[in-house]
């Protein structure tokens, strides 16, 4: 069995490397590492091999995936680390970033540990790319999409791309920047990556940011898309309260939240912003969109058995606005009140809106958006128990 010590020490490592802080000088020159990238000018970084089509002179930059086509971009079967991944496409529309599928493999598995709409795995919520910089990911004009996640394998990396669409896509660029190491740690963590969406859930059912999975790792954040069903009008879709299920939680989690703006460090509602652990890219109020992010990189969330991560549809609005909701026939469910002297539990003390007493204030109440979400965690398997990606029909609805 695995020393919880020794688990912890090499993600103390990660996180010291995600964080920036170099764990040596700048000058050291470490034994055993050796410089690598992978792209379409020399696959897999074979040393010496760079550049040989074209007499060295730019002659393969890019290559197109035809549509139903899969590109590799990294097939290697030895110890190392992923620290950078840089693409660009030439169709950046939501419908494509949604139809091309990121996957990753670790030590030789049949089973992808990362397994996600291309787009949105860099934080292009929606498939829509804005510019942002933020410390695991960066989009320095809303063009490209870079990761700086580090990413060890013990004997095994394979990268692919898979263009799911009807379209074919003129052309992709990459690079993967890693490392060739003598020797992978013996107790490392693997990353994965999983992608949910959840179009027309049941009213009160709380959409699923990392479905549960079993297994010693750590949770390393996520980015959330929201399609806001306009059929609330201007009340605010946004009080719904994070959760995150640890190490056996059943009904009630360990580690709870207050609202979704809260849990990106904001509040009184959600701008658009960029900080280096949380932000909001997209803030459309008339579109209906928001997208946004928060990473656990200061306040790591371990787990030693398992994990589930969760966010409420609950909305709020005034009084008279849910009222007038219900009264339209909205499918919504009122579950508190907040006026200026008291805070009142509707599940503890039910009150209907059309009682003559009901408190007059803001009412937060269970509410249906579109919700999807890219999770990112590190675990001790190469592989997890959640299931491949939805169909892509199913991701461009």
């Amino acid at each position: 069995m695995r020393k919880p010590a020794t688990i912890l020490s090499w993600i103390y490592i990660l996180l010291i490397s995600i964080s920036g802080i170099h764990a040596q000088n700048l000058y050291d020159l470490p034994n055993g590492m050796h410089s690598r990238v992978s792209s379409f000018e020399n696959i897999n970084g074979i040393p010496g091999k760079g550049g040989l089509t074209n007499n060295g002179s730019k002659g393969n930059a890019f290559e197109s995936i035809k549509a139903g086509e899969t590109q590799t971009l990294l097939h290697i079967q030895e110890p190392g680390i992923i620290n950078r991944i840089w693409l660009t496409v030439s169709n950046r529309s939501p419908l494509m970033l949604r139809s091309l599928r990121l996957r990753m493999y670790w030590d030789g598995q049949i089973k992808p540990a990362v397994d996600v709409p291309l787009g949105d795995f860099f934080c292009a919520g929606l498939g829509i790319p804005v510019a942002f910089q933020s410390e695991l990911f960066t989009n320095p004009e809303g063009r490209s999409f870079n990761c700086y996640i580090p990413m060890p394998f013990k004997k095994a990396a394979r990268i692919t791309i898979t263009n799911e669409s009807t379209t074919d896509l003129a052309s992709l660029f990459f690079d993967i920047d890693f490392m060739k190491l003598t020797k992978a740690p013996v107790n490392m963590l693997y990353f994965h990556a999983c992608w949910n969406r959840a179009i027309r859930a049941p009213l009160g059912k709380d959409f699923e940011l990392l479905p549960a999975i079993q297994g010693r790792g750590r949770f390393l954040g996520v980015n959330v898309g929201v399609h806001v069903d306009s059929v609330y009008g201007q009340t605010w879709w946004g009080e719904g309260e994070v959760k995150i299920y640890l190490d056996g939680d059943n009904n009630n989690p360990t580690i709870n939240g207050t609202g979704a703006e809260d849990y990106i460090g904001t509040g009184w509602g959600e701008g658009k912003f960029a900080n280096m652990f949380q932000g909001c890219t997209i803030a459309d109020g008339d579109k209906g969109q928001y997208t946004f992010y928060r990473f656990h990189v200061p306040d790591p969330v371990y787990f030693y058995h398992g994990i589930k991560a969760t966010i409420q549809e609950m909305g709020g609005g005034t009084f008279e606005q849910v009222k007038t909701l219900e009264e339209k026939g909205v499918l919504l469910k009122p579950v508190s009140v907040s006026t200026e002297k008291k805070f009142i539990r509707l599940f503890e003390t039910p009150k209907s809106l059309r009682d003559a007493d009901f408190p007059p204030g803001w009412v937060n109440f269970y509410r249906v958006d579109d919700y999807s979400a890219t999770a990112y965690f590190y675990l001790e398997n190469p592989v997890s128990s959640l299931p491949g990606l939805i169909s892509v029909e199913e991701r461009i609805k």
